[in-house]
């Protein structure tokens, strides 16, 4: 018998949406100007932390209205361990076309540097994604990001063998949930590279712990109000309804952290791995956290920014998960209860 935790305490104010507010303003309060790669700019500090309780609901922020089905479709494109961008294409997830089309760009100038050539006609982006979308061929060549983080959690290439990081997670998560090496990594040196872009998010660990007999009856009557007990419930009653024995959280590191697009995809996006592994292993979802790196605001979003830090949150939403670690459709993950308020337009620097 599989269980899906996705209550949460009435009452709970949205400590997520404040948390997310607070690092914006910061960030405008303390941030140094900072060139970058993309030439935009940025207002940066370094080193933060997020924490979220999962049984104050699922993480997804409600300040500005969440591109959902974007976020899960990246995720499940992650655990396939493709790293081809026609899956994402074909499913209206276009988060990572800029990447791939300044590889195509860049490749095309090289070819023709190499070939002694002068600059011959190129397509535009929107004939690019089209082209990916219609031309199988075209998007074997021109859809690959490189070793990027599907590759690298489901076969990082070693000597002899490539090693599944997932596989190998949810096997030491059922046989010693204890461990200390309980992590996943993308961040290849060796294959750095190869890659379109090295991992912004580039490593994430598990913890277990075991629940009390309080907390496994509170699961078991549907609730996290503390009740009187009957002498008669003991582990082994517990047991038997298949309630779990353990709580599992999950940290993310993160070196490099666009904080008005990105950071919101990212706590969404672990959080619903965390909620995945959790059913996988049947553990109860306990605690998110993100430990940051290089935080920033782009200098085209502050007034973006300055919007969201406005708006009062709305009471997070729950999520339930279907067939754990390995489901394969976006109709496995169910959102219910969201309510946000209007989306923020904003410019994605690549």
């Amino acid at each position: 018998m599989t269980y899906t935790f996705t209550c949460k305490s009435f009452f709970i104010m949205n400590r997520l949406d404040k948390q997310y507010q607070d690092l914006l303003q910061s960030i405008l309060d303390y941030g140094v100007e900072k060139k970058d790669r993309t030439g935009t700019g940025t207002k940066s500090i370094f080193g933060y932390t997020i924490r979220h309780k999962m049984s104050d609901g699922f993480p997804l922020l409600t300040t500005k209205k969440m591109a959902w089905k974007t976020m899960v479709t990246e995720l499940l494109w992650f655990l396939r361990g493709d790293t081809n961008i026609k899956f994402l294409v074909d499913n209206g997830c276009h988060i990572w076309d800029g990447d791939a089309y300044k590889a195509y760009e860049k490749s095309k100038h090289v070819e023709w540097i190499k070939k002694s050539e002068e600059p011959g006609p190129i397509l535009s982006q929107e004939e690019f994604i089209n082209k990916i979308k219609t031309d199988d061929e075209f998007a074997k060549k021109w859809g690959e990001l490189g070793p990027i983080y599907g590759a690298q959690w489901r076969s990082w290439e070693g000597l002899n063998s490539n090693t599944d990081q997932i596989s190998n997670l949810i096997n030491d998560l059922k046989t010693n949930p204890d461990s200390r090496r309980l992590m996943v990594n993308a961040w290849n040196v060796g294959e750095l590279n190869q890659m379109v872009l090295p991992p912004c998010h580039y490593g994430f660990q598990v913890y277990t712990r075991e629940l009390n007999l309080d907390e496994r009856i509170d699961i078991y009557n549907g609730s996290r109000v503390p009740m009187n007990r009957s002498s008669d419930y003991f582990h082994e009653h517990m047991d038997s309804y298949g309630i779990p024995r353990r709580a599992i959280s999950l940290m993310w590191n993160q070196r490099s952290v666009d904080t008005f697009l990105g950071l919101p995809f990212n706590i969404a996006s672990y959080g619903l791995l965390l909620l995945m592994i959790a059913d996988e292993v049947n553990m109860v979802p306990d605690e998110l956290i993100g430990n940051l790196g290089d935080v920033h605001i782009y200098l085209n979003h502050i007034e973006q920014a300055k919007e969201q830090i406005k708006r009062e949150p709305f009471d997070l939403p729950t999520v339930h998960v279907r067939d754990g670690i390995f489901c394969s459709s976006i109709n496995d993950v169910i959102l219910e209860d969201y309510q946000s308020h209007p989306s923020i337009k904003a410019p994605l620097s690549n």
